[in-house]
């Protein structure tokens, strides 16, 4: 009996001690987590309000070495980076992988963006698809399949999974890219995971001519303008603001597009997004809503997620 008693008690001290360690190494995770959270959020400020190119674009080289050596920390696919506002993280809903993606403007009033996706593997090693922005090699960006090395790049504010009715589950991403001094262009994108490589673009799109058999649908419009691109999880559909000219003989000239207040959207179908044109609706989702996501407007402002 007593021998029992001893080897209980030594089991018992054993897995005491196992599981003091485990926590001590998690907190001393988290607490170099939160050091390099706040080296990013230092950067953060030189990346977007520098007043030369040089010095946003030496800041974001550090941030970028700073976010790969936070992500390579055990557990931290569920760190929040909650204080990196001007960061847009997203989560998928099935946890399968987060993605960062943010810009950095450029003295001529155009953008670079940069992101990494980082999947939540169950073996808990780094496994990372960072987002090369190749925006300016597109000759046709709406019927282009890439890879992350070849993205084009946006700031997401959107997730949208679809797994039914389709061969490859897909996610659908909401973005903002900001384009030039005079345009402004909005995204709908298509990720999807192959062969343990990240893709962009996807024919998923039907309805109309101009976006046959397109692999992902971008919006241009006047950069004084503000266009509205949201989900309706209710309706199950994409809702945005149709965006044209003042006049029909300045078709083709972006800069002068805007709202003509009036909507279409994008419907989920059978696994496909089918166009709706002419909605009815009386009150597009807005800043009021609980599930409303703001890209912001604004060039290089910040994003923030409500939660």
């Amino acid at each position: 009996m007593k021998y029992i008693c001893s080897v209980t008690l030594i089991v018992f001290v054993f897995v005491t001690s196992s599981v003091k360690a485990q926590h001590s190494e998690v907190d001393r995770t988290r607490q170099q987590l939160v050091v390099l959270q706040d080296s990013m959020r230092s950067l953060n400020v030189k990346m977007f309000n520098a007043s030369s190119e040089p010095e946003r674009i030496n800041a974001n080289y550090s941030f970028i070495k700073t976010l790969v050596e936070a992500l390579k920390k055990p557990r931290s696919f569920n760190y929040e980076f909650d204080s990196l506002k001007a960061i847009s993280i997203l989560t998928s809903n099935d946890q399968r992988f987060k993605i960062f993606t943010w810009n950095i403007m450029n003295n001529d009033g155009s953008y670079r963006f940069y992101g990494t996706i980082q999947m939540n593997n169950p073996d808990g090693k780094l496994q990372m698809f960072p987002l090369v922005d190749y925006s300016h090699g597109f000759k046709n960006p709406k019927d282009s399949v890439t890879t992350n090395d070849k993205w084009f790049g946006a700031q997401y504010y959107k997730i949208i999974p679809v797994t039914y009715n389709v061969s490859v589950p897909y996610y659908i991403l909401l973005g903002w890219k900001g384009n030039t001094v005079k345009t402004t262009k909005k995204v709908i994108e298509v990720l999807y995971f192959k062969n343990n490589k990240a893709y962009f673009g996807l024919p998923v799109f039907e309805g109309d001519k101009e976006n046959a058999n397109a692999k992902r649908i971008i919006f241009q419009y006047s950069r004084s303008a503000s266009m509205a691109l949201n989900y309706d999880p209710q309706g199950g559909m994409i809702i945005f603001d149709h965006l044209s000219p003042p006049a029909d003989n300045m078709a083709g000239k972006f800069e002068l597009y805007g709202p003509d207040f009036s909507y279409d959207g994008f419907k989920l179908l059978n696994g496909k997004w089918r166009l709706q044109e002419d909605l009815p609706l009386k009150n597009l989702p807005n800043s009021n809503d609980k599930q409303y996501i703001n890209p912001a407007n604004d060039p290089g402002a910040a994003i923030f997620k409500k939660k």
